[in-house]
């Protein structure tokens, strides 16, 4: 039929509100794979958002879906427009416009909600407005586990199965991990044996979500095949970090070698042959951060409090029964300082404006720095612990009734945690930047052809590249709008309870994959934070104000994009017109 040139006013604000979708998208949803790790201090912001940029766009455009779902999860039977495929591409404009409204107001307000329920709730409202509800897949067809994993039922089903299941995996992990690690004797000398299993493990469930989950690029090997694969390459990274990586840690941790950097990883066990390590210099700073810094133990707190004047006779009982400082299995403190260190001031990015003309050269340099980096020239864990709000509540004691484990140990899991964060942000970039992708794809399918291409639409590389930048242009400036609301503000976390919330996440997609069972990310990482919250023995350590607040973010995203999308193709297909 060819270009549909009298509507090419849709497609240009298609185009427009598909780019602010993909921006909201960022903003909203890629933060959830990096809150953990920032609010461990495992990465800084910048470093979180720098690496989260080329995870996210190597996962779009290296291995993204290059074919997509013409109406997402097939909510709405696409044979009911084909007889009018322009009416499809008017739905998935009121969609992507719905989406972007909705997706924007909930990162101002900071509700970290699921895109991916955002745009079946965008489709759900256009469809009752121009097929009617009946034409709505409310529930998928068969029993059990099939009936729930499609249709509008399965966004009610992941409210509670993907929290409950990531906070299962979590609490499994962190618990293996503070038995066996942190509370033992000697938790520095356990977390080195360790260590290289939980890289091997690490490894083949990484190598199992890509295998299930990876975008178009997927497996067609037998599943003898793929197990094998997943084994290998766990056994090869245990092996390569027990060769390498070890020896390394073994210097920097133990020994308290300054002088290494990681430059030296490859000399491996020759680093076991270096001498003694000599004297640092004057005011060089500890070779390792402290992970703990700024977060006050229940003794510290109180005494704060004393000195102040403070009320404390509330606090809860079951908080103040908890130790400030985990004690192993011997009765030995653990080897974090009696006091709590400050962290030392950040140093900006941006720096103070220079004086003089703003069109100056200087002028013009700092504006152009600040236009770059002020989405990203702040401290989040800062930001997290004084930012003061209906949501706050006593967030002082919640994180001092979390115990402070031995910072090497916290440390070495930071690499973990990493490994994992990043793993998660590609993930993401090969399947959910399909949530922005998917719709603009069918308004173009349908706009440069002037007819429906089945219930799968081609995705040009030009379009993943545009909506992939628009994503991480939305994380870089606005990202933080989110990432305030999560990591520490749920609980404390430090990087052994960063790292177990991660791959706890991780483990839940790769079951509910296999299973077929409906999540979303952004559930699976909030109930595992809550699951690992629950592990320091009260549920009062865990700000239960901020999980209302997103919970209930979830539950009005359907109604809201819905009533959105709905309301636009009802006034829209239903308006006077001239001569009718």
């Amino acid at each position: 039929m060819g270009v549909l040139h009298q509507y090419d006013y849709l497609f240009a604000i298609g185009t427009i509100f598909a780019f602010f979708d993909a921006y909201f998208l960022g903003a909203n949803d890629v933060a959830n794979s990096w809150a953990t790790s920032v609010s461990a201090r495992s990465l800084t912001y910048v470093q979180a958002m720098c690496l989260a940029a080329v995870m996210e766009l190597a996962g779009c455009i290296g291995v993204g879906g290059h074919v997509a779902s013409t109406i997402k999860n097939n909510i709405v039977d696409v044979d009911a427009f084909a007889g009018n495929p322009a009416l499809l591409m008017l739905g998935m404009v009121c969609t992507v416009v719905s989406s972007s409204l909705w997706l924007g107001l909930a990162t101002k307000i900071g509700f970290p909600v699921s895109t991916t329920h955002t745009v079946i709730g965008g489709i759900v409202g256009f469809g009752i407005a121009a097929v009617g509800p009946e034409n709505v897949k409310w529930i998928a067809k068969g029993s059990g586990i099939d009936a729930i994993n499609g249709g509008v039922v399965s966004v009610f089903a992941s409210w509670l199965i993907a929290p409950c299941l990531a906070g299962a995996f979590a609490v499994v992990l962190f618990t293996i991990t503070k038995y066996l690690v942190l509370l033992r004797k000697d938790p520095v000398k356990r977390a080195f044996f360790l260590l290289p299993f939980y890289f091997g493990m690490t490894a083949s469930l990484i190598t199992t979500l890509l295998l299930t989950k990876g975008g178009s690029i997927k497996s067609t090997l037998s599943e003898q095949v793929n197990a094998a694969i997943i084994v290998a390459v766990g056994a090869g990274v245990a092996l390569l970090v027990a060769v390498f990586w070890m020896p390394w840690l073994w210097r920097v941790i133990v020994l308290k070698d300054w002088q290494l950097s990681y430059m030296h990883i490859p000399l491996g066990p020759l680093l076991l042959r270096r001498g003694e390590v000599p004297p640092p210099p004057e005011g060089r700073d500890n070779v390792i951060r402290d992970y703990y810094a700024d977060h006050l133990t229940l003794e510290e707190l109180q005494a704060k409090r004393a000195a102040a004047g403070t009320d404390t006779a509330n606090a809860d009982p079951e908080i103040t029964m908890i130790p400030a400082k985990a004690e192993d299995e011997a009765g030995n403190a653990s080897e974090k300082p009696s006091q709590t260190s400050v962290s030392p001031p950040r140093k900006s990015l941006i720096g103070p404006k220079p004086a003089g003309s703003n069109f100056s050269p200087r002028g013009l340099f700092w504006w152009l720095k600040w236009a770059v980096l002020q989405g990203v020239d702040l401290d989040m864990v800062q930001l997290q612990k004084n930012k003061k709000d209906h949501l706050s509540g006593d967030l002082e004691m919640a994180h001092a009734g979390a115990a402070h484990y031995n910072n090497d140990v916290e440390h070495m899991y930071r690499f973990l945690q990493m490994m994992t964060a990043a793993t998660a942000s590609f993930t993401h970039g090969a399947n959910d930047a399909a949530n922005a992708i998917g719709p603009y794809s069918t308004i173009f399918a349908i706009w440069n052809s002037g007819e429906l291409s089945g219930a799968k639409t081609d995705v040009p590389l030009w379009i993943l590249g545009f909506l992939g930048s628009a994503m991480i242009i939305g994380l870089w400036t606005y990202g933080h709008k989110i990432m305030v609301n999560l990591g520490n503000r749920i609980t404390l976390i430090s990087p052994t309870r960063g790292f177990s919330c991660e791959l706890g996440s991780t483990i839940t997609i790769i079951v509910a994959t296999r299973f077929g069972l409906p999540i979303s990310t952004t559930q699976c990482i909030t109930g595992a934070t809550v699951g690992v919250g629950l592990c320091n023995g009260s549920w009062r350590t865990i700000n239960w104000r901020v999980v209302a607040w997103i919970y209930f973010g979830w539950i009005v995203t359907v109604p809201c994009a819905g009533l959105i999308s709905g309301c636009l193709m009802a006034i829209i297909i239903n308006a006077p017109r001239w001569g009718i």
